[in-house]
């Protein structure tokens, strides 16, 4: 029963006066992407976009993106209450983060179409505050997008995908879209983990409904 009871709790995002909270410093992280050896932080080049994405635990939604051809990608905390969470405090659903992907794309090299596809189709947007058996606030679907034209193309892609899963017999969308909130880079060893740890745990699974984007 104890079990079932703090399931429950961990998909509900805390109130303010429950939220850890937190610290003013930044958490210590890797200056440079693992595998391209690309500045985490901004040395981006100018036309570049950035978009944040949650579909799970994140050390296997950042591979699927840094294996597309992005400029560089991060992972990091996002959507919640407390400022700077450790993982460890996030885990706890007390800050009510979500995990995600930061993708920063250059549109000629990565079309925003080829990126929303891949999100849709690579996990369940259906589950609420879950990944299959990794359960909290922490696992929820979710866009958060940094100009109007990603809120447009990513809203225009939920509808054309939830009508694809209807047409599939799946349920309804849970993802959230919105502008981005605050992001707070995750701790040095999160950041490519599976390029560090090929045998590693990863969680993804989609619905196996294609998008047609």
């Amino acid at each position: 029963m104890f079990l079932i009871d703090r399931l429950k709790f961990k998909m509900q995002v805390p109130d303010k006066a429950n939220a850890l909270p937190g610290r003013n410093a930044p958490l210590e992280t890797a200056q440079n992407h693992f595998v391209s050896g690309r500045d985490l932080h901004g040395d981006y080049p100018q036309n570049a976009q950035i978009l944040y994405l949650g579909l799970g635990c994140f050390w296997g939604a950042e591979r699927k993106f840094w294996q597309l051809p992005a400029w560089v990608t991060a992972v990091g905390y996002m959507g919640g209450l407390t400022p700077n969470p450790t993982y460890n405090e996030v885990c706890t659903g007390l800050t009510g983060h979500n995990e995600v992907v930061k993708l920063v794309y250059v549109e000629d090299d990565l079309p925003l179409s080829r990126i929303l596809k891949t999100f849709w189709e690579i996990h369940d947007p259906t589950q609420g505050m879950r990944q299959g058996n990794d359960v909290g606030t922490q696992y929820r679907s979710g866009i958060y997008c940094t100009n109007d034209l990603q809120m447009a193309q990513a809203e225009q892609s939920k509808q054309e995908y939830q009508a694809a899963l209807i047409a599939g017999g799946k349920s309804s969308i849970t993802t959230e879209i919105m502008m981005a909130p605050e992001f707070y880079y995750a701790e040095e060893y999160h950041q490519q983990y599976l390029a560090k740890n090929p045998e590693g745990y990863c969680g993804l699974k989609g619905t196996g409904v294609s998008c047609p984007i």
